[in-house]
């Protein structure tokens, strides 16, 4: 196989896509370090610090249970922004439309894009459209950017972990992707929808009880719970160890994976959210998760220990040890 190609099928999350970034993109366009690396970019305006955010969205089918690219796109980018800590303000919306797409499906599509950024309390403020020939695009796909502010002086990135942090996951894992699967491929997922929502709320009760014991905040998309960690283990140098029977996952979930030799911690996720706080506060703050909504299913998973930097690891729920890596290439193509 000759090397110097980009091979299809391998989206981020996966240990060829951060080989592409590492080698290639980041050191090309901006030469920022590994440990400089989060899902926003933090700046400094005056005295008041943003965060900006871009990501492409490119999901097949369009429409699933529970959202569409329209809600997906402003999702993903609000997320993003929550992550380090910001709230969400502005956002751009670029949209690449296959000539021959329906209008009235556009029309719909946006007003998903419309109702999802209302909910966020953000405002799409500019963006670009453009029509190509057919065969030249996958009907629809869309980039968002985002703009948010830090309305507080902590500094939350995935190097920031720390030994005896605990680890928070704010609700049951791979939601998202299997029920973005179950739709392409006309599967039975007995109600599953996916978790697409938006997580600012979640942040603004973890800073307001936390405070400066909260540490990382990431939301594990494509690559899930399992790619999320080991991402965070690196950058921080520490050695992180969870425990599977803590990790709530949906019985329609655990089928689907069963039934098709997949792991629920690969699976991507578009609602929840990872948190590394002070063991001080860690009760308290998976507390003010459970009473919100997306909350309720919070819980600790895990802690940060002492030991070899960058690995992962799971008790099994057989009290047996699993080490836990990057996905190697995408268990699921087309989900984000």
């Amino acid at each position: 196989m000759d090397t110097d190609l980009i091979m299809l099928g391998h989206g981020s999350g996966g240990t060829l896509s951060h080989q592409l970034l590492d080698e290639l993109v980041v050191p090309t366009i901006s030469g920022l370090t590994a440990n400089q690396q989060n899902d926003a970019a933090l700046l400094q305006a005056g005295t008041s610090r943003l965060a900006f955010t871009t990501d492409g969205y490119v999901v097949d089918p369009l429409r699933f249970p529970g959202g569409s690219i329209g809600s997906l796109a402003v999702h993903g980018t609000v997320n993003d922004l929550a992550m380090i800590g910001a709230r969400p303000l502005w956002l751009s919306c670029g949209l690449i439309i296959e000539e021959g797409f329906s209008r009235r499906e556009l029309a719909d599509l946006l007003a998903d894009l419309r109702r999802a950024a209302d909910r966020a309390c953000v405002q799409v403020v500019t963006g670009d459209t453009k029509v190509v020939p057919r065969g030249k695009a996958d009907r629809l796909f869309i980039t968002t950017s985002g703009v948010g502010l830090l309305e507080h002086d902590l500094e939350i990135h995935g190097a920031n972990a720390r030994p005896g942090d605990c680890i928070i996951l704010s609700g049951s894992a791979g939601d998202h992707g299997m029920a973005v699967l179950a739709a392409r491929e006309g599967l039975d997922a007995g109600g599953l929808q996916s978790d697409s929502a938006p997580l600012w709320g979640l942040v603004a009760a973890l800073l307001k009880t936390a405070g400066d014991g909260l540490h990382v905040l990431r939301d594990p998309t494509r690559g899930g719970i399992a790619t999320t960690l080991k991402e965070i283990a690196i950058q921080s140098g520490v050695l992180l160890t969870i425990e599977e029977a803590a990790i709530p996952v949906k019985s329609q979930v655990r089928g689907l994976c069963d039934m098709l030799g997949l792991d629920p911690l690969y699976v991507a996720n578009e609602g929840k959210l990872l948190a590394f706080v002070a063991p001080e506060v860690a009760e308290t703050a998976l507390e003010a998760l459970q009473r919100l909504p997306l909350g309720r299913d919070a819980a600790i998973i895990g802690r940060v220990e002492q030991g070899e930097p960058g690995r992962v690891r799971m008790r099994t729920s057989v009290g047996g040890m699993r080490m836990i890596e990057m996905l190697a290439g995408e268990q699921l193509p087309r989900i984000c």
